[in-house]
């Protein structure tokens, strides 16, 4: 799947309020990068890097899974500036996807978040 492919995927499959202006900057093999830039004024707060999480995860494992098991550590404070968000998955079996994302505010140099999951996908 192509950048472009997968940044029309997600735009279909999410609600407006939870894309952050979503920008897919890289899609190789299973690895995934994806900028996101809080609204107009505003900072981080928990709820939106927790959707930002469940997007990266998804463009990772495929739009249409879905989270069944989700681990989250909050590393250090966002700060107010785009949040960069790097995934891949870790295993497929069968409908079961393993991935995990790590967040970083503004450059990939100190992570904020890091999260695992397992998601069921539809698509074995």
């Amino acid at each position: 799947m192509t950048e472009e492919e997968l940044q029309t995927a997600l735009e279909k499959a999410t609600p407006e309020r939870e894309r952050y202006e979503l920008f897919v900057e890289e899609c190789q093999d299973q690895d995934i990068r994806v900028r996101f830039s809080p609204a107009q004024g505003e900072g981080w707060s928990m709820p939106a890097l927790l959707a930002v999480v469940h997007l990266s995860l998804r463009a990772a494992a495929g739009v249409e899974a879905e989270i069944t098991h989700l681990n989250v550590t909050k590393i250090r404070v966002a700060q107010p500036a785009d949040v960069l968000a790097l995934s891949r998955v870790i295993r497929r079996d069968r409908g079961t996807v393993h991935a995990e994302t790590w967040l970083f505010s503004h450059a990939v140099v100190e992570p904020i978040v890091h999260a695992t999951a397992t998601l069921s996908s539809p698509i074995p």
